[in-house]
């Protein structure tokens, strides 16, 4: 493929791959992939999230799906041009199989795939009712049987669940279950969220007061509707409660507040879910096909048990019970834990003059907030990637394009630079005591969280206090409590009025085992890790998310959260595996994931 344009080479790869797909020749398909290649699919092929690597692993999934999915037409996306950088040519492309139609991102080197990427974004004859193909919401003309907007709306909230069963339930009224929420009404799957605080958005507003997103605002829309262009960069914690309660009622979901299931059982004969509801004191029960929990990346508070808890005379709350400072002005207390919340509540306390100790158990990464919008996050999200012509869904397609094989070796050279350039203040927390991480592989935060990982921090503020000693640092292991302290494994005793355990959370699959049963949970396995054999995440190696947005090993049973990225990307690739159940549409799923660890 000598003296050829990028676009050439790019089209040379499709068609040839377009050949031996349509000949059935899995073997020529393979064979051209290089051998340290990756295929990652997003439900198009699989109808599951897949990663395999190699040739033979190719080959694999093609002998399992292509008569079935019947893949075509891959071509250069219209409009797009391929670009040569180091080697590797990189090209947009579209394709459309049996059922769907998507798009994805090739990287091709040495004239063969390196890495591809497929997603799937609509179905035939299912397309959302969107752009050309919007309602026209006046109805115009007479009618006597008319109904206004409003009026179907009452209907639809009267109805749905009493009535009428919803197809869906997501148990879950978080940014995870509000944005699949909106996926799914889009997609005209009858959908229930269940949520038991008294508002939407009441899961942020009642945290801490001090709590933000601690990611940048390009990084954090939601489906559909995007933040406005003058929204902060980092949003409070009750400003995106604000915006999620508007949000479920702009995008017209049906969100049942004060809403908490008491158990959730399956039928295997009917196919269906019994899920018991107590809805605001009065007793519901559902009947969905389909169950999500949607419970947030992390399951239940980790409150881990010490000796003498019973014997201590002051308050003892968990982050996630901590509703802010004002109580705790001229008092002792002591965190223990250095994750994100375990600085934001250190920080807020000392602002409002308590004297802050924090119990650091364990090393901890920390990356300023500013280094990691310019230095990790600027290329894709950041108003300068906006201004050059970088929309949301190119940035989440970008990023899901690196296979997680893969992955740390793009990130360990923008931490490189973070260390680099934040030297001095990283020497400042050494300097104080505090123990460093990089991650297991010097790969940084976002590998770390992926991981499963705990004990990192995006610092806005509270680590120049750890520096300046305002905040105190005790390292160690709790040992006991006594009537007015905590005392450390080394025996050093520290006085608190307060004690707070910012001591994380435990796995969604607690969730199941909860709401369902412990058999149930064991059945679908670990939930969040990628299998890397690093802290936290022991293998083997899976390659993608464990059970998440995919098919689980318990019938009609799906688990959606993480951050609001990942709320918003993966919801639809959610949101289109239940619509193809909905409508019926044949799903053969390869490579069901394994169970190797229970919970």
């Amino acid at each position: 493929m000598l003296d050829t344009t990028a676009s050439d080479r790019v089209q040379i790869i499709l068609d040839r791959l377009n050949e031996a797909l349509a000949k059935g020749d899995t073997a020529a398909a393979a064979a051209l992939f290089l051998t340290d290649s990756y295929w990652r699919d997003l439900v198009a092929i699989t109808w599951n999230l897949k990663t395999v690597e190699g040739p033979e692993a190719v080959k694999a999934m093609l002998d399992a799906q292509l008569s079935q999915v019947q893949p075509v037409r891959f071509q250069i996306q219209d409009g797009e041009v391929p670009a040569e950088d180091g080697g590797v040519t990189t090209g947009w492309i579209t394709f459309e199989t049996a059922k769907g139609r998507g798009w994805g991102l090739v990287r091709i080197r040495e004239d063969r795939i390196w890495t591809l990427l497929t997603a799937l974004q609509e179905l035939k004859d299912h397309e959302e009712p969107k752009n050309f193909r919007r309602p026209m919401g006046a109805e115009h003309g007479a009618d006597k049987d008319r109904q206004t907007w409003k009026e179907k709306r009452e209907h639809e909230d009267a109805t749905l669940g009493y009535e009428t069963q919803p197809y869906t339930v997501i148990i879950g009224g978080g940014q995870g279950g509000i944005a699949l929420g909106a996926r799914l009404r889009q997609m005209g799957v009858p959908t229930i969220i269940l949520d038991k605080h008294n508002r939407p958005g009441d899961q942020w507003r009642s945290r801490y007061k001090s709590l933000c997103l601690h990611d940048p605002i390009w990084y954090d829309h939601l489906p559909y509707l995007k933040f406005p262009d003058n929204w902060p960069v980092f949003t409070p914690k009750d400003k995106i409660g604000d915006w999620l309660e508007m949000y479920t009622k702009v995008m017209e979901l049906n969100y049942w507040t004060r809403s908490e299931v008491t158990k959730a059982s399956f039928d295997e004969a009917s196919g269906k879910w019994t899920v018991e509801v107590n809805r605001d004191g009065e007793k519901v029960v559902l009947q969905p096909t389909q169950l999500v929990l949607a419970t947030g990346m992390s399951g239940k508070a980790n409150k881990p048990k010490f000796p003498g808890m019973d014997d201590f005379k002051g308050e003892i709350q968990h982050s996630s019970e901590h509703e802010g400072p004002d109580r705790w002005s001229g008092k002792k207390v002591v965190v223990i834990g250095s994750n994100n919340s375990a600085h934001d509540i250190c920080a807020a306390l000392w602002e409002n003059g308590a004297d802050v100790t924090m119990v650091q158990r364990s090393s901890t990464h920390i990356v300023r907030s500013d280094s990691l919008m310019e230095i990790g996050l600027g290329s894709l999200y950041s108003e300068e990637a906006v201004q050059n012509g970088m929309t949301t869904e190119k940035a989440d397609m970008i990023f899901a394009s690196l296979p997680y094989k893969i992955m740390h070796e793009f990130q360990i050279p923008l931490y490189d630079q973070m260390r680099e350039r934040d030297a001095e203040f990283y020497a400042g927390l050494e300097r104080a005591g505090f123990d460093l991480d990089w991650g297991d592989d010097g790969s940084g935060l976002f590998m770390k969280y992926l991981r499963r990982g705990s004990g990192y921090y995006i610092d806005v503020g509270a680590s120049q206090l750890i520096i300046d000693g305002k905040v105190k640092l005790v390292k160690g292991q709790v040992d006991h409590f006594e009537a007015d302290g905590v005392v450390l494994s080394d025996g050093t005793k520290l006085e608190a009025d307060l004690i707070v355990l910012a001591t994380g959370y435990g796995s969604m699959n607690g969730w199941a085992a909860d709401l369902i049963s412990r058999e149930v949970a064991d059945k679908v396995g670990k939930v969040w890790g990628l299998g890397s054999d690093t802290t936290k995440d022991p293998g083997p190696w899976e390659g993608e998310q464990r059970n998440m947005w995919k098919p689980t090993r318990q019938q009609n049973l799906w688990f959606h959260g993480g951050n609001l990225h990942q709320s918003r990307h993966y919801s639809l690739y959610l949101a289109l595996q239940l619509k193809a159940r909905h409508e019926g549409i044949d799903t053969p799923v390869y490579a069901l994931q394994e169970v190797h660890h229970k919970g």
